[in-house]
């Protein structure tokens, strides 16, 4: 996974509450395997057709999404996070995720990053700033505007790094073994026979 300390891109602002998996992308879409192409253009593919568009079209190159809160409820389908992340989006800005949505952004390098709902109406009407997001200041600034966000700190940890996790316990190595050496002094009966 490629790590993620700062980017800046334009956005696409949502101003969508509850925004679920399924209009992420349409359960329809994922009768066939992930394609080389992605399934980045399924995204929101309900929410922006013509004649019914209560949502603003992703654009190519916009990097960033701005939503309202509970985004990515729903069912725990990781398509969802695939089809933002073969769009280009590298980071989702919301005051609330759905649990397993914000875990499998994570998983697929993508920014979780939360905001108070206040900061999240500024952001959605900063216009057409770019975003800047950084990791590692916890900051996002769209032109004269800058907010905090939250992460949790693991993910974060993850997200700088660029790893998975097994690469997240394999960064604890040295403690794993200092752990097994004195478990297996301290409780020999416990070790397997072989």
């Amino acid at each position: 996974m490629t790590p993620f300390v700062t980017m800046t891109g334009p956005a696409l602002r949502l101003p969508l509450a509850n925004v679920d998996t399924d209009q992420l992308i349409p359960a329809r879409f994922m009768k066939e395997p992930r394609k080389p192409d992605g399934y980045g253009r399924f995204l929101l593919h309900d929410l922006t057709a013509a004649g019914t568009a209560p949502a603003p079209a992703p654009a190519a190159g916009q990097t960033v999404v701005v939503a309202r809160r509970n985004f990515g409820c729903g069912s725990s389908r990781e398509a969802a996070v695939y089809a933002l992340a073969d769009s280009g989006f590298r980071a989702v800005i919301a005051p609330s995720f759905g649990d397993i949505f914000a875990s499998n952004c994570v998983k697929n390098g993508v920014v979780p990053a939360i905001v108070s709902e206040a900061d999240a109406e500024a952001l959605l009407a900063a216009g057409d700033h770019p975003v800047t997001v950084d990791l590692e200041a916890l900051r996002i600034v769209a032109g004269n505007l800058a907010v905090d966000f939250t992460i949790d700190p693991v993910w974060r940890t993850q997200l700088l790094n660029g790893w998975d996790d097994i690469d997240l316990t394999l960064a604890e190595g040295e403690a794993i073994a200092v752990f097994v050496a004195r478990d297996a002094a301290a409780r020999p009966w416990a070790a397997p026979r072989r």
